[in-house]
């Protein structure tokens, strides 16, 4: 299998230094009339790898809320490892998935305490292959078992083919779906461009309660005519988050740019659930190009402030 790298806090709270000096913005604060602003730490893919420098940035950020990538938490958790998944060499991937099922799970009770400390809720964990046939039962449960000891409602990954969903369910699905119900952890299908407003109106959701929707709504404005905003009102009850990003559509080349300046409609879906008084987190995916006088962390704050701006 190819290896890729994808598939493997609000207001201001005082200045205190976190881990390697960067200012602290402080946790619990990135919630504006009920609706949730966090992050995936994706968005940190750039900076420096190593433990407890996720929450740092996020600190940093001034987010309280986030979707960890599995590499962070795990960093964290003590994994013999010092660069991103994706840059790993074969003998070094061996190495890190003998740790994952040696790794002692209180230690991710630990982590997840430093982030209750620094008031950073962690609602998502994303393991990209979790549900994956060449997963043995014990490297499942594993995924689970971090993500119930960080607290986290769900874990992500990509959505199935929908050309051959039947297909899917039987020979991954069926077993990701009892793996869910077993440790009472749901699983958000999040979509790059292959999704359109019908995607969901299919057999996907209906093959467990446990199967939930990680809607990134720039995404689907780069690729559809429809309004994004149609699938936030109909499965807004199947929503365990959403991220948030700006594109331009197709018309307008597809494009990753700065919160404001794209065809997302970020202040609609902000008014939509303010209305409708819905609270899934909204996370910052922070994917275009950062500025040769910033950084990602940086970004993420701006990125953070439009959307406090456009709530209101």
């Amino acid at each position: 299998m190819k290896m890729t790298r994808r598939g493997f806090l609000g207001s201001a709270a005082g200045f205190a230094a976190v881990g390697g000096g960067l200012p602290c913005r402080g946790g619990t604060g990135s919630v504006y009339r009920g609706v949730p602003i966090g992050v995936i730490t994706y968005s940190y893919r750039s900076m420096p790898v190593g433990k407890g420098k996720s929450l740092e940035y996020v600190l940093a950020s001034g987010i309280g809320t986030v979707e960890l990538m599995s590499n962070d938490v795990e960093i964290d958790a003590g994994a013999p490892m010092n660069k991103l998944p994706w840059k790993m060499s074969k003998d070094e991937r061996d190495a890190f998935v003998a740790w994952r099922l040696k790794a002692d799970i209180n230690r991710y009770a630990e982590v997840r305490a430093r982030y209750d400390a620094a008031g950073v809720t962690v609602h998502i964990v994303r393991f990209e292959d979790v549900g994956a046939r060449w997963l043995s039962d014990a490297e499942m449960d594993y995924r689970f078992k971090v993500a119930r000891a960080m607290g986290a409602g769900a874990i992500t990954r990509e959505i199935p083919d929908s050309k051959d969903l039947p297909g899917w369910w039987e020979t991954e699905g069926r077993r990701l779906a009892a793996f869910a119900e077993k440790w009472g952890v749901n699983i958000a299908f999040h979509n790059h461009l292959q999704i359109n407003a019908t995607t969901y109106d299919g057999p996907l959701l209906g093959y467990s309660k446990r199967f939930m929707i990680n809607y990134d709504i720039g995404h689907f404005t780069a690729t559809n005519d429809t309004d994004p905003l149609d699938i936030v009102r109909k499965y807004h009850d199947r929503i365990a988050s959403i991220h948030i990003k700006d594109r331009t559509s197709k018309a307008h080349g597809q494009k990753h740019v700065p919160f404001g300046k794209g065809d997302t409609p970020l202040a609609g879906l902000f008014a939509l659930m303010v209305k409708e008084g819905w609270n899934f987190p909204c996370d910052i995916e922070l994917e275009y190009a950062i500025p040769k006088d910033s950084d990602p962390v940086r970004e993420v704050n701006a990125s953070r402030e439009y959307c406090k701006g456009k709530i209101g």
